[in-house]
């Protein structure tokens, strides 16, 4: 079966990514939208820029749709890039990286219906924090390109994901209940490095924005 991944360039969908294919599917290409709308319920914003580069370096096609991010019609969006893949690369089949997000996941397991293809979800309701260990213990090098709830601030933005910080995000979880994936939307991340890598990309220079908070570093790869 050819698949193609909903493909952001942070953790889950980079996750969701390497778990289909060490299950032996064939990944025919990434398929990323980009959202004119900072605010959009169904697609990541920070650092979405990166996802060319991440592409070059795990040797997968790309398919980009720009949309201005309009609820709900930037559904329509997503079913055009869809149909595009399925054309131009042949897939069956869409992985997402959904964990806990249903608004996300019933979207696109409707417009999957609608084309007649499968809708794989390899992160459905997987522990969180378990999440970010696998995530560790895969070799996975990611940091946070974006912060959108208390206490999260600035100084978190280009952080790593790693043991201090899963152990700090479950303090937080257990006084602010902050979801450790960040699946409430409290922060977004950027994948610099993991085992579908040719090599690993490194910051070229970066620029935080936002205030209180809500931060976003817009960063370019090397």
């Amino acid at each position: 079966m050819k698949l193609g991944i909903l493909f952001s360039g942070g953790k889950d969908s980079t996750y969701a990514a390497y778990i289909v294919k060490k299950q032996g599917y064939k990944i025919s290409c990434l398929i990323t939208v980009v959202s004119k709308n900072p605010e959009s319920y169904m697609f990541h914003t920070p650092s979405i820029n990166c996802v060319e580069k991440q592409a070059e370096i795990m040797d997968i096609p790309l398919v980009i749709k720009k949309t201005s991010g309009k609820k709900e019609l930037e559904l329509k969006d997503l079913e055009k890039a869809i149909k595009i893949a399925i054309k131009k690369y042949g897939i069956n089949g869409i992985v997402t990286g959904a964990v806990e997000s249903v608004y996300q996941a019933s979207r696109i397991q409707k417009i999957c219906n609608k084309l007649k293809i499968e809708c794989f979800n390899p992160l459905w309701q997987k522990n969180q924090i378990e999440l970010l260990e696998e995530l560790l213990a895969n070799n996975f090098e990611i940091i946070l390109t974006g912060v959108f709830a208390y206490p999260l601030n600035q100084t978190f933005l280009g952080r790593k994901i790693d043991k201090r910080f899963i152990e700090e995000i479950k303090i937080l979880y257990e006084k602010y209940k902050i979801s450790p994936a960040g699946e409430g939307g409290e922060y977004e991340s950027l994948v610099l490095d993991s085992p579908m890598f040719k090599r690993k990309l490194k910051v070229e220079k970066s620029k935080i924005s936002g205030r209180g908070y809500s931060y976003v570093m817009e960063v370019k790869l090397e």
